[in-house]
């Protein structure tokens, strides 16, 4: 029975599982790889836990060609996997009641619970023998003579080690109960946010009671049913604010976004968010869009995290370069005040302030979360398990509405459609942090095995960010042939002080064209 009570929760389990893949946040394939294993431990699906699973579940192996003698990627990242948990127990997990492992030779994952009574045992004395009363073990004809002679005090010894062992196990269950709450609104993610206040180095405050569910996502102003984004994500009714009011937006066109449905009406006054939150690091997106106004004044106001203005003299207009235009902001290492909220304020100066949407997640310390854009109305999770998001911060250009199959790809779909013409997309990041671009490319017109004609010299284009050419005279079909994918990356790229990659897409013969772009944080 004292066996039974004193094996790992499954609330523990998980929270140590939540632990394990923040941690390989930075290595996305391996903390894929730890949350399926875990998720289906938790179903009770281990049968199901074998190689051929594992490569076309977690790494988008195809299904039908998959040949475990050839294609190795199970063992090498179990093997990866192995290596990153022991990295993590003999450092940041090493006290952890409940900590996780990966048998070598199965992929199975096991659960194991340090007992801290042996643990921290200050000497080999009798099980149930306090420090303060400890003595020197006595010879064997001793112990022989207490268990089969002493019956009273074998009982009293019995008593006592099942007092320690209860007492044990309340310590485990509160200590993992605690950081199982602590960690209850995280995932797994691997991305980042803006500029904003730096951790605070006072000890973390408890989780309040009633600790918002993260991430949150929330349309200001709303109080319908929640409404589902082009990624596939909800967003709620207006919550945790006090003061201001609702303003229903007036119907018009809104540009550089991908989710109207977040721009419909505004809060607006002098307003604050106090939301509830477990310890963590978190991201904080703030979203704006401007209707037209009489008038070229300035409409600004300040806005403040945790008692600390973030900005000043912000005017949604010039910083979105104009009116009916989705503009983002982007806030990385916030984290919860001593009262275990994130107070977010708006303060009017030369003008009301509004908001539209506010989206708080899961961060990564010091750095932005990855930001990844394909030109498709659908998103697309990539081989490593990554999260692409639809088209989105772009104006003017078309997307194609063809699909078109490239080889030499493990990720075909990423290249199955372009944005064409001259474009340009406001990519927002945070504005003291530079950035690496990635540009995936395919030819899907010219060439001798597409439906165009010609070849070399045919489309040619270049590509700017915030004025500086990244690519001039730039030819795919040159550098890659039809149908073929073609990356181009560029480092240390400063953005505005808007916080924004201001990417150009400008033809020079025929039109420019992209099919995906990424952005990482080079903040260490």
């Amino acid at each position: 029975m004292l066996e039974n009570l004193a094996s790992p929760t499954f609330e523990a389990e998980r929270a140590e599982l939540l632990s394990v893949t923040r941690a390989l946040a930075r290595y996305p394939r391996l903390a894929g790889l730890a949350q399926y294993l875990g998720e289906m431990h938790f179903l009770g699906k281990t049968e199901e836990i074998n190689e051929y699973n594992i490569a076309t579940e977690v790494f988008g192996r195809s299904k039908t060609v998959f040949n475990a003698s050839e294609d190795s990627i199970v063992r090498v990242e179990a093997h990866r996997l192995r290596k990153r948990l022991k990295e993590y127990y003999e450092a940041e997990g090493k006290n952890h009641p409940i900590q996780l492992s990966l048998p070598a030779g199965t992929y199975i994952p096991v659960f194991s619970r340090i007992d801290p009574v042996s643990a921290e045992s200050p000497s080999p004395n009798l099980p149930g023998t306090s420090p303060e009363n400890a003595q020197t073990s006595p010879p064997p004809e001793s112990v022989y003579w207490e268990q089969s002679i002493g019956a009273d005090r074998t009982k009293r010894v019995r008593d006592r080690r099942i007092l320690y062992v209860l007492a044990a196990l309340f310590i485990v269950i509160a200590t993992a109960t605690a950081y199982y709450l602590s960690h209850a609104g995280s995932r797994a993610k691997s991305i980042n946010l803006g500029s904003g206040p730096t951790l605070s180095q006072q000890p973390a405050p408890a989780t309040p009671p009633n600790a918002a569910t993260v991430p949150l996502r929330s349309i200001a102003g709303y109080s319908g049913s929640p409404q589902i984004d082009s990624s596939g994500n909800s967003w709620g009714a207006d919550r945790y604010f006090h003061g201001g009011k609702t303003w229903i937006r007036p119907e018009s066109v809104v540009t550089r976004t991908s989710d109207p449905l977040l721009f419909r009406q505004w809060r607006t006054g002098d307003f604050t968010y106090d939301i509830p939150v477990a310890p963590g690091v978190y991201e904080l997106h703030l979203f704006f869009v401007a209707s037209e106004r009489e008038g070229d004044d300035l409409a600004t106001f300040t806005i403040g995290i945790n008692g600390e203005k973030v900005l000043q003299g912000f005017d949604v207009v010039t910083d979105a370069l104009g009116e009916n235009i989705a503009d983002e902001r982007i806030f990385r290492d916030i984290a919860p005040a001593n009262d275990g909220m994130i107070h977010i304020s708006f303060a009017a100066e030369r003008g009301v302030p509004v908001i539209n949407a506010l989206e708080l997640v899961p961060g990564i310390p010091h750095k932005q979360l990855p930001i990844r854009v394909l030109t498709q109305p659908t998103p697309f999770r990539d081989h490593d398990g990554n999260l692409w998001h639809p088209d989105t911060y772009f104006m003017n250009g078309k997307l194609s509405p063809q699909r078109r199959l490239v080889e030499g790809s493990p990720d075909p779909g990423l290249y199955a459609a372009e944005r064409y013409g001259h474009f340009t997309y406001a990519i927002p990041v945070v504005p003291r942090d530079r950035y690496t671009v990635v540009l995936h490319f395919a030819e899907f017109y010219f060439g001798p095995t597409a439906s165009g004609a010609g070849g070399t010299g045919v489309r040619v284009f270049r590509v700017l960010c915030n004025g500086a050419t990244l690519l001039d005279n730039f030819d795919i079909f040159k550098e890659a042939g039809s149908l073929h994918p073609l990356t181009k990356s560029f480092y240390h790229l400063k953005p505005t002080a808007q916080g924004k990659l201001n990417l150009t897409f400008e033809p020079i013969v025929n039109y420019a064209t992209v099919s995906g772009i990424e952005v990482f944080d080079e903040s260490d």
